[in-house]
Formats: structure tokens, sequence, C-alpha cells
């Protein structure tokens, strides 16, 4: 799947989980697309070093100290963002868990259908 089609789907995910969850709201879908877009780039440049410098905690809870990680890229996603707000840690948690699995199963999807 194209970079491009990656960020859309994720931007519809984001306005749908905004719809469906209190606490998360989203101004308009070219908001989401920034959302999508910074979610991306801070999974990809922030996340790897914040998981080295807790790879310990990461250990010891057995992994689930990556939850944590991931409510904390999403808050620092809200204060990025414009247009984009997360009211709690704990909604921050909710919405990276619910967006992780509606992604995986929306790429699994389209996977399928490619082959």
């Amino acid at each position: 799947m194209g970079l491009l089609l990656r960020i859309l789907v994720t931007a519809a995910l984001v306005m749908l989980i905004a719809y469906l969850l209190p606490g998360v709201k989203v101004d308009s879908f070219v908001q989401s697309i920034y959302v999508a877009i910074i979610l991306g780039l801070l999974n990809l440049f922030i996340k790897p070093l914040i998981i080295l410098f807790t790879l310990p905690v990461t250990i010891l809870t057995l992994g689930l100290f990556l939850l944590v990680i991931n409510a904390f890229i999403v808050l620092l996603c809200s204060n990025i963002v414009g247009g984009f707000h997360v009211e709690s840690f704990w909604t921050a948690l909710f919405f990276s868990i619910i967006l992780s699995i509606f992604q995986s199963v929306v790429y699994k999807l389209t996977a399928a259908e490619d082959k």
C-alpha cells in the first residue's frame, strides 16, 4: 500500500475514533491528515529513542510499557497539531490501542485484496 493511501486511511480512522471516543476532538479532515503525518513522524524518529531509554522498564513490564509510550506519542501529537485535542492520558491510551487495532484490520484487509 502506498504511503499516501496509508496516510489517508490513518486520517479517516482518526476521524472515526474522534467521533466514537469521548475526549478526542479533531476539527476537520485536514487536521486528521496532519495528525496522521505527525504520528507517523513521531513513531519514526522519537519513539525508537524513547524505547531505547526505557528498555529496562519495558523488559520488566514484559512490554506493557510500550502502551504508555504510545499514549505519550499521542499526547505529544496533540500538543503539536492544532485542532487535535486529547483530554487525558487514559484517553490517549485508549485512542492509541483502538487506532492500532483498526489500522491492523484495515491494512490486513487491503493487503488481502492486493494478492
